[in-house]
Order: C-alpha cells, then sequence, then structure tokens
C-alpha cells in the first residue's frame, strides 16, 4: 500500500486461488485472501523486505513493517514455492484466480457466482 516493498516477476504464476480459510480472513481483513503462487526464483525483490510472523506451525505470512499490508505467504513445507497477495501487483486485473480452496470456511451470507472449482479444505 505505501510502496516500501517492491518486488518484479519473471514469470506468470502458476496457480492462482481464492482462499476462505480462516487464518485468511482473519489476517486480510476481509471475507478470503486471493493469492498466486510462484517458484522462489521468480520473484525478485526489488526494495524493501517483508516482515514475517508464524501464523501457524508451518505457515509464515509477510506484510509491510511500514503499513502493514499483507504480501507473502511461505508454507515451510514447500521451500521452493513462494505465494504473494494478487492485490500487491501494479495491476491485479491480470491474474485470475481458477479455483477456491477452504470453501468449508466460506462466510455463509458470501455469494460467488464464478465457475472456478471449489474444494473443501486445500487442494491438494
Amino acid at each position: 500500500m505505501c510502496g516500501a516493498i517492491r518486488y518484479q516477476l519473471s514469470a506468470s504464476p502458476f496457480a492462482a486461488d481464492y482462499c476462505h480459510c480462516r487464518q485468511c480472513q482473519k489476517s486480510t481483513g476481509s471475507v478470503l485472501g486471493a493469492w498466486m503462487d510462484f517458484h522462489i526464483d521468480e520473484v525478485s525483490w526489488l526494495t524493501g523486505a517483508v516482515t514475517e510472523y508464524h501464523s501457524s506451525e508451518f505457515v509464515r505470512r509477510g506484510f509491510c513493517h511500514q503499513c502493514g499490508s499483507q504480501i507473502s505467504f511461505r508454507d515451510t513445507r514447500y521451500p521452493s514455492y513462494l505465494t504473494l497477495s494478487i492485490v500487491s501487483l501494479d495491476e491485479p486485473n491480470n491474474v485470475q484466480p481458477t479455483y477456491h480452496i477452504h470453501t468449508d470456511s466460506q462466510l455463509k451470507w458470501l455469494s460467488l457466482n464464478d465457475r472456478c472449482t471449489r474444494y473443501p479444505q486445500s487442494r491438494s
């Protein structure tokens, strides 16, 4: 949000999703998170660095230490992957999620009409 952290991507994401888990709801302050996945070597940090906190046993969520915007999600069981918030892009309309995960936690009043595949838990 403040621009203190900038990154560059050398590839398109290999996956993009909407996550309805309670952790994403609470950490983003929204009804869901919109995420895109990259191989770690496809992401170059240009300025600043994310500050990470442990949101669960294997998950590290990265945010800007100046404005608090959540930028990244990292599962330590998959060290070669990095997940970034789609809305952290300069042009977030360029990435369209293709599936929903953790829909068992989707808020009941949220009505979605897309044709994306839905998974009650994680996709794997």
